[in-house]
Order: structure tokens, then sequence, then C-alpha cells
């Protein structure tokens, strides 16, 4: 892969822009010094834009001109996409598809609605759907691997219940955040053609609204439960091309794992019986064998 890896942890760069909010309730950018010593900035001229970026805490990428053209996580990860109803996550995970496979609600929302007939609404059947989705989320996660999961990113209890599930095998969450503001997200839904209702969105804007201000107040540690959280908005959005699953230090999803250890030499079983030396006698005098004969067992 063509590129510098960046290793980023801590609190995201000062100076970027946006927010969910629209108009005057715009949050502001993610403050803080950049935890980095000795790698370049990310979204800094000192960066390549065929870098790489391997996130850890808080990575936030707003107002930059461009961004890393590839996410790296470790094997297994489980990356969460998250963000405002028609900011983009479908079509991103469509690109990053290809990495991993994807769990997205709307999928058992469409093949479910090719079943049903054009008169039954959807409030329906939509708690099946739902239960559907998460038997499938489920066995995504019990099964291993890298995972990609779309989610509104407004219900915490959902990530820290992939974060359990996950750790339970070792493996990391990590989220994905499109802090895109309201108006680019119901530009994004009259472009794709489906709109969710108004208190749905307004319900997601304040959740997400919530864990932005809460990443601004107190870094990663307002999402405990994920290893990163990088801040995406609708211009770096366009640059990330991949996500690439590799242990640390691989050069992709590809790369060799390290050789197992040899295993220890096993040392030679204890006899059962020791052997009992030649020059012992154990015969018993012959009246007391005859007497332990005729006795009963």
């Amino acid at each position: 892969m063509v590129g510098a890896e960046a290793m980023v942890s801590g609190t995201g760069n000062a100076g970027g822009a946006g927010g969910l909010g629209g108009g005057g309730d715009a949050v502001e950018s993610l403050g803080g010094n950049d935890a980095t010593s000795g790698d370049p900035v990310v979204g800094s001229s000192s960066v390549p834009a065929e870098a790489s970026l391997r996130p850890r805490g808080l990575v936030d990428l707003r107002g930059r001109v461009r961004g890393p053209s590839v996410l790296g996580y470790p094997a297994g990860a489980v990356v969460v996409v998250s963000g405002l109803p028609g900011s983009g996550k479908s079509t991103l995970m469509r690109r990053w598809s290809g990495s991993a496979p994807v769990i997205d609600p709307r999928t058992v929302h469409v093949e479910y609605q090719a079943r049903m007939p054009d008169w039954l609404p959807y409030a329906v059947y939509r708690p099946w759907v739902r239960l559907q989705h998460f038997l499938r989320l489920r066995a995504g996660v019990r099964g291993g691997g890298p995972l990609l999961v779309h989610d509104c990113g407004s219900r915490a209890w959902m990530r820290r219940w992939l974060a359990r599930s996950a750790g339970r095998q070792r493996r990391e969450l990590h989220v994905v955040l499109l802090a895109v503001d309201a108006g680019d997200a119901l530009a994004g839904q009259e472009t794709r053609g489906r709109w969710v209702p108004g208190r749905v969105f307004a319900r997601h804007r304040q959740g997400l609204a919530q864990l932005l201000s809460a990443l601004s107040a107190q870094g990663a540690a307002a999402v405990p439960e994920a290893a990163s959280v990088v801040l995406l908005d609708r211009t770096v959005r366009e640059h990330v091309a991949a996500l690439e699953f590799a242990p640390a230090g691989g050069s992709g999803p590809g790369s060799a794992a390290p050789p197992l250890p040899s295993p220890a030499p096993v040392a030679a079983p204890l006899p059962l019986t020791s052997p009992v030396p030649s020059s012992l006698s154990l015969s018993l005098p012959e009246g007391l064998l005859d007497r332990r004969r005729s006795s009963p067992p």
C-alpha cells in the first residue's frame, strides 16, 4: 500500500469545523493538543494525500482539505459507522464493503418489504424487521473477523453491547462518525429519494449533538467502549476510499500472521508402577498367605 502510516491518539487536532446542528446550534470543533509525538499531524501538508491512518483515541478530521485514503484497523475489529439519516453512511459502507462484511438494517428492511403486500404498512412488521436485524448483528459479531456496522450513533447502549461482545473475543470496537450538519443530511435524503419522519430525524439529531458535545468536553473518554472515534465531514468523507484490517505492523489485509511459538517439549509420562528391584523379597510367610486365601472377601 502506498503512503505513510500515521498514528494519532488522544484528542484530535483543533481547527475542525462543522457539527450536527443546523444554523446557530452547530457544535464547535473539538479542541485540545495533538497527542502525536514525532508523527505527522493528520490533515496537515506534512501528510501525503495517500497516507493511511491507524486511529487511536479521538481523531477529528473535520475542516481538512484532504484526508487519509485508507483507515487501518486491527484484524477482527468491529467498526461502527454512525451519523444522521442522509449523511452518507450507506454510501460509505458500500465503498468499504470489500474490506469486511456489512450489517445494515436497511438490508433487512428491503428484504421484508419485498415479501409483504404493498397495502401493508411498514409499521406493522417493523418489530420483526428490527428483531431480524439484531439477530444478524449478533451472529456477525460472534462469527469473528472484521465487521462493518451501520448505526445511527445516538444509542450508547448499542455501542456498549457491541464492545462487550467483541471484547469477549479480544477484538476492538471503533467508531467512524459522519459529523455533517442537518441541512446536508436532509439534502442527502432528498438525493436518495427516502425520508425519515421528522420526529425520528429530530431524535437522532439531538442524540448525536449530545455525543459531539461530550466528545468536545471529555475527548475519547466520552466513548470509553471504543478504541477510536474518527470524525469526518462531507469533504474528508470523500477521500477515505477504503479500510484495512491487519495486525499492528502488518502491511495490509493479506499480511501473514506472526508464526506461533514452537510447543514446549513434553516430559515423558511417569510410569504407573515403579519397577521392583529383584533383590527385594516380597514373599510372605506361608501360613499367613494360606490364611489370607481362606478368609472371605
